[in-house]
């Protein structure tokens, strides 16, 4: 009986949603999981029940609305519906315009799965764009491969995995941690201290940081994971004070960052004597954590909303124009407009909506997206991204502080690095 009154519930809440108002859910949690991925549905005879013949063309938008993952996911959302409005404005794709199909995660992979599958065998949609967390990515992943669907995942991950059926906007490894050690490792940095969620994204990245660490000369001086949700982080910055480590790595993820540098200000220490590099928090994470808590401390992503570029002005004033003009931009929503370009150039070099016409046309595919020229690497599905180091500033944005110079390209198994060798 009660389930079935939250089952009751919920519906009348997704009934209720608009994107804008699920900005007040809940709080971030940004997860991952890695395991070295590289089988895909090859000849997979399901059959599109894809309908072209009409003036629109169905795409599937699948965020968390509701839960834990509510206030970055219906961000992300909001950017996708903004690319859409766009493209439909300048005559949609092969003169089709584009219908969003929006579903609700719900927080959980399960329901990423159960959505996933309904998109693509009910809704019939030509692509997906959705996911957050990689377990909500490795559960929606075996639908995509065995009905052969595609989808656009738009936020960074740990790597060590590649699908026919998937299109990796966020960064991959060599994108983001891997720069961010450079970076520290340039700045002098010889000691880091480990803090992270106990949970798949920060295991994967730690055995990552550890092996560069040993072939870079850098001691861990700790590692400390802490339960999903954690808020006591007295021990653990008493841990990291006592250490006295170069720098913190930090990939905590969702309220735990809060508890964390709320503790870590009022423990004394500061950005100058001992920086926090962080590879979840972005724009939004940073009024929830609170300025005055975080300032001069540095992140790892590839987007920020001050880059200066035209591309970006115009997309900050859009998103702005559209939801809000107190909504800050971020990397996951970037990459997530940008997804959405991607696909209707990759369609419009292909001449087609079919899956198979899309992945053999999809290598070089570019697009002037707000970070910079980004392009498919037809290889391994992933694309080339800009890497920057940022900093937060006491007006609550992150300015960045380095950049790679150009776009990197994606090496999503690290084969390029002897040290990652054995790594999966």
């Amino acid at each position: 009986m009660q389930e079935s009154l939250r089952r009751d519930r919920n519906r009348r809440l997704m009934k209720a949603i608009t994107i804008p108002t699920a900005l007040a859910l809940s709080a971030v949690l940004v997860a991952g999981c890695g395991s070295r991925d590289s089988d895909t549905a090859e000849g997979s005879s399901a059959k599109s029940c894809l309908d072209t013949s009409k003036d629109t063309i169905k795409i599937g938008s699948l965020h968390s609305l509701t839960g834990t993952m509510a206030i970055s996911e219906v961000t992300v959302a909001n950017a996708t519906k903004l690319a859409v409005d766009q493209i439909n404005a300048a005559g949609g794709v092969n003169g089709k315009k584009i219908e969003i199909v929006l579903e609700d995660g719900a927080s959980d992979p399960k329901t990423f799965a159960e959505k996933a599958e309904k998109l693509i065998s009910s809704d019939c949609v030509a692509a997906v764009f959705g996911g957050w967390t990689s377990s909500s990515r490795k559960a929606m992943k075996p639908k995509f491969e065995s009905l052969n669907s595609l989808l656009y995942y738009p936020v960074q991950y740990e790597g060590l995995e590649d699908s026919k059926n998937i299109f990796y906007t966020g960064a991959t490894t060599n994108q983001q941690i891997v720069p961010a050690l450079d970076y520290l490792k340039q700045k002098g940095v010889t000691s880091l201290y480990l803090v992270g969620s106990d949970y798949v994204f920060p295991q994967t990245a730690n055995r990552e940081i550890k092996a560069y660490a040993k072939a870079n000369g850098i001691e861990i001086k700790g590692e400390d994971l802490a339960p999903l949700g954690s808020t006591d982080f007295s021990t653990i910055v008493n841990k990291v004070r006592n250490s006295k480590a170069g720098a913190v790595f930090n990939t905590l993820n969702g309220d735990s960052n809060v508890a964390f540098f709320r503790e870590y200000a009022n423990a004394g220490l500061k950005a100058a004597e001992m920086p926090v590099v962080s590879v979840s928090i972005a724009e939004e994470e940073v009024g929830g954590i609170g300025v005055q808590n975080i300032t001069g401390q540095l992140t790892a992503w590839n987007y920020y909303q001050t880059v200066d570029s035209p591309a970006n002005k115009a997309f900050v004033a859009a998103y702005k124009a559209a939801f809000g003009a107190d909504k800050p931009t971020s990397d996951p929503m970037e990459a997530a407009y940008a997804s959405v370009f991607l696909w209707k150039n990759t369609v419009e070099k292909a001449k087609s909506f079919a899956v198979a016409d899309i992945q053999a046309a999809a290598d070089g595919v570019s697009f002037d997206a707000p970070e910079g020229t980004v392009v498919i690497n037809g290889a391994n599905h992933h694309i080339t991204k800009t890497a920057r180091i940022g900093e937060i500033r006491p007006d609550g944005l992150i300015y960045t502080v380095w950049d790679s110079g150009k776009a990197v390209q994606p090496d999503p198994y690290l084969s390029s690095y002897e040290w990652a060798k054995g790594l999966k």
